[in-house]
């Protein structure tokens, strides 16, 4: 993947119209972005009606949401403003995570309430990565077949060493970190924040499309949402957020026919997300266990 580094503002609209023109549809800041590349950005992307989203280090939330940025992925262990010492427009060491001061966030304290309600007041989502981080937790997350089946050969055996080493370290200070991120998550959305959910390639390498999309389903179930709130956050939400809620993200007459067919019910057992029966893509049905095979051995290529 090549990323260009942006070298101000002018560049970041110039980038942002070449793209626009090229047919993206939407823009993504990464960690080292400036506040000022990131309002121009997002300033631009917004007269063609397009959204900005962002992996930030070098920039917080607040300072984020004040730019125009319309959702921050991965939660908020990645939020640097809580880094004691954090210069502006620059990523601290380690970029934050798992520092004491992030730890000590009280969801419900007026410092995490307050950063919720500015978010919320000027239209930010907030994109939960739980898969990305479970998988630095010893013992998690639960070891699939069908996961490693799909997988090319070298990222298998890549992800299963880093994977080992992670196991081999149990007082990494991982699962309180996700537990912290957890409860921040359930608190934004309580507070009546736009919560999404998606998976992410980063890690260790073991969160994979589809499959890390129901596993975040069952750690949002465990991080306290019901599981038609776990559900709906990555369904409806989503599609509320892309402006298309009249046509995706839930069933109703009229809308698309792009629907999951599940053996079970998942809102009394979380797991069921995972007994796919039936794929149906604008109305025509697939088998799982094929398309499940047409990707053997090949995640990691493409």
């Amino acid at each position: 993947m090549q990323m260009h580094e942006l070298s101000g503002p002018d560049d970041a609209r110039r980038m942002v119209n070449f793209w626009a023109d090229s047919g993206a549809t939407s823009f993504k800041a990464y960690m080292n972005i400036t506040r000022e590349e990131l309002r121009a950005a997002a300033e631009e992307a917004h007269k063609r009606h397009l959204k900005i989203t962002g992996h930030l280090c070098s920039v917080g939330f607040r300072e984020a949401a004040e730019a125009g940025i319309d959702n921050l992925e991965h939660g908020f262990i990645v939020d640097t403003e809580f880094v004691p010492g954090k210069k502006p427009d620059q990523c601290p060491p380690g970029g934050g995570i798992g520092s004491p001061e992030f730890l000590g966030l009280d969801p419900n304290g007026a410092q995490m309430q307050g950063l919720f309600r500015f978010l919320i007041d000027h239209h930010v989502a907030i994109t939960s990565t739980l898969p990305v981080f479970e998988g630095f937790v010893p013992g998690r997350p639960p070891l699939q077949q069908r996961m490693l089946d799909a997988m090319l050969p070298e990222a298998r055996s890549n992800y299963l060493t880093t994977r080992v080493q992670v196991h081999s370290n149990p007082q990494n200070g991982f699962a309180a970190i996700l537990k912290k991120e957890m409860e921040l998550e359930h608190a934004f959305a309580q507070a009546g924040g736009l919560l999404l959910n998606g998976p992410d390639p980063s890690g260790i390498g073991g969160t994979l499309p589809g499959f890390g999309d129901q596993r975040g389903v069952e750690l949002l179930a465990e991080a306290g949402f019901t599981p038609i709130e776990a559900i709906r956050i990555s369904t409806l939400n989503g599609a509320q957020f892309e402006g298309k809620a009249d046509s995706i993200g839930s069933l109703a007459v009229g809308k698309s026919a792009d629907i999951v067919v599940l053996h079970g019910d998942p809102s009394a057992n979380i797991k069921d997300i995972e007994k796919v029966e039936i794929v149906f893509e604008d109305g025509v049905g697939y088998d799982p266990a094929k398309l499940l095979n047409s990707v053997r051995g090949i995640v990691g290529i493409r």
